[in-house]
């Protein structure tokens, strides 16, 4: 199933969601897997739970009804994020930096709020997985503020590519994270995988 079909089934379904304990009925499931956990053990699950349809990587459920097989349910939920983001086309402001993320976004949100509809990362969704699942949130508002934190080298380049910002904003850099950047230059090379999308791209 392309990325236009899963696309159609979206449109008509009541969202999306990747755990079987907050299954919305007549919702997509994504059976992600991580290092703690793999929603593929859950299909059945999920389909009980009445969601519309379920995304997996489980090649046992070839075929079956309401599923559809992929090889990576992860790249899968990205791809119809950047896709909804591009349909629906709001002025996007993406946010970074080692601290004050949230506040500033909170802070923009109240004040960008008063002239304009607007959709805000909710929480700390600001990651691979946090970032397409608020971009499918997206309403046909006028304005979107994405957060996107990082914890490695490259993960700022990819929610960039996902979400497609137009305009973005480095709060600061600091010393959070090092151990996986290594050293205070390899956050601000990370942090600034921002301005390089936007510098291509915005």
């Amino acid at each position: 199933m392309s990325t236009e079909q899963i696309y159609k089934e979206f449109l008509q379904s009541s969202g999306v969601c990747t755990d079987t304990r907050q299954v919305l009925e007549d919702s997509l499931f994504f059976a992600l897997r991580g290092d703690q956990f793999d929603g593929n053990r859950f299909v059945e699950d999920a389909l009980n739970k009445g969601c519309r349809l379920a995304i997996t990587e489980r090649k046992d459920l070839a075929g079956s009804g309401r599923v559809v097989v992929v090889s990576s349910t992860l790249e899968v939920l990205q791809q119809l994020a950047h896709y909804h983001r591009m349909q629906v086309a709001p002025r996007l402001i993406a946010i970074t930096g080692s601290n004050g993320k949230t506040t500033t976004k909170e802070l923009l949100a109240a004040v960008l709020s008063k002239e304009y509809t607007l959709l805000a990362t909710r929480g700390n969704l600001n990651n691979h997985i946090g970032v397409p699942l608020t971009l499918l949130k997206l309403n046909r508002e006028e304005l979107a503020l994405v957060e996107m934190g990082a914890n490695h080298p490259g993960e700022i380049a990819e929610v960039a590519r996902i979400a497609a910002p137009e305009v973005g904003l480095i709060t600061n850099v600091g010393k959070a994270h090092l151990e996986g950047f290594g050293s205070l230059q390899g956050v601000l090379d990370a942090k600034s995988e921002l301005y390089a999308y936007l510098a291509k791209h915005g």
